[in-house]
């Protein structure tokens, strides 16, 4: 049974006579404690998607539900983790998850609120840092801080906006391990947005890619038959692994030349245009008279 649903949902910008369409006839279920990937290029409307189902955005047709309710704006049983930081850099570690933790969780007592953050502070592997601002924090440690913060709200829906693209491919490999284990000991239902194969295949239950813009919509899925745990030292051995990740290369990059033939025939050549006259402008007798002092 579906548990959070997009129900045939179109994005567009632009006034109705030069209005582009981003998204359209976007339909996507995933079951509960499911691992979706949605995988796809730059500027083909990832972003635009995770804000959906967020309530960040709100689609011009169609609706999103999560367990069988439409959602109408963000709230707590969708956690987002964004792109970037997105921590104040005035707080601690420990002061902005406690920030977001009081607003959703505004009558729990003091030492429960503390005992709170510090599990999802430990959790996350930063206790020597909690007092830490983000200055002094690296690329890796900021975003588990904004990890720990997502998942004190507890949120039923984890959506990932490309978390771990800035960093190193060290750090990244560490923190997708580290979301990887929380999720397999604390399970709820996951929508990731990356344009890494790697990190879909080596993550997810099922991979979507989404086409490309405009008009982007969600293609035919992957399904990733691979035990968990997946091991990533043994994971380029796999025939599975091997077969998946060759096929969604090869789909995307087809959709990638797809787009850039579409390019191609959609040029618009310019009129030749020259001026009347190459000769330079000739100042009138008054405009001479007047600055003759000057020349």
């Amino acid at each position: 049974m579906s548990f959070l649903e997009i129900d045939n949902i179109n994005v567009g910008f632009g006034p109705f006579s030069s209005r582009t369409e981003v998204l359209s006839d976007i339909n996507l279920s995933v079951k509960e404690n499911e691992f979706v990937a949605i995988i796809g290029f730059s500027g083909s409307g990832k972003s635009t998607l995770i804000n959906l189902l967020a309530g960040l955005q709100t689609p011009d047709s169609g609706q999103v539900r999560l367990n069988g309710k439409t959602t109408k704006g963000p709230g707590p049983d969708r956690g987002m983790m964004f792109q970037n930081y997105s921590l104040l850099p005035w707080l601690s570690v420990f002061e902005n998850i406690e920030l977001a933790v009081r607003s959703v969780f505004g009558k729990m007592k003091k030492k429960e609120i503390e005992e709170h953050i510090m599990h999802y502070i430990d959790m996350v592997k930063l206790t020597p840092a909690r007092d830490k601002k983000p200055h002094e924090l690296s690329g890796g440690m900021r975003q588990r801080a904004s990890l720990a913060r997502t998942l004190s709200l507890k949120p039923e829906v984890l959506l990932l906006d490309e978390p771990l693209s800035a960093l190193d491919a060290l750090t990244r490999s560490d923190l997708q391990d580290e979301i990887l284990k929380i999720w397999e000991d604390d399970k709820r239902t996951v929508v990731m947005i990356t344009n890494d194969v790697d990190e879909a295949v080596l993550m997810a239950d099922r991979i979507i890619p989404l086409t490309m813009s405009p008009e982007a919509t969600l293609a035919n899925e992957f399904i990733v038959n691979m035990a968990r745990p997946r091991e990533r030292q043994t994971l380029n051995e796999h025939p599975e692994f091997m077969r998946l990740k060759s096929e969604i290369t090869s789909f995307m990059m087809h959709l990638n030349e797809e787009s850039k033939a579409l390019k191609k025939n959609n040029i618009i050549p310019m009129p030749t245009v020259r001026p009347k006259s190459f000769e330079p402008p000739v100042a009138s007798p008054k405009l001479k008279t007047k600055y003759s002092a000057l020349l």
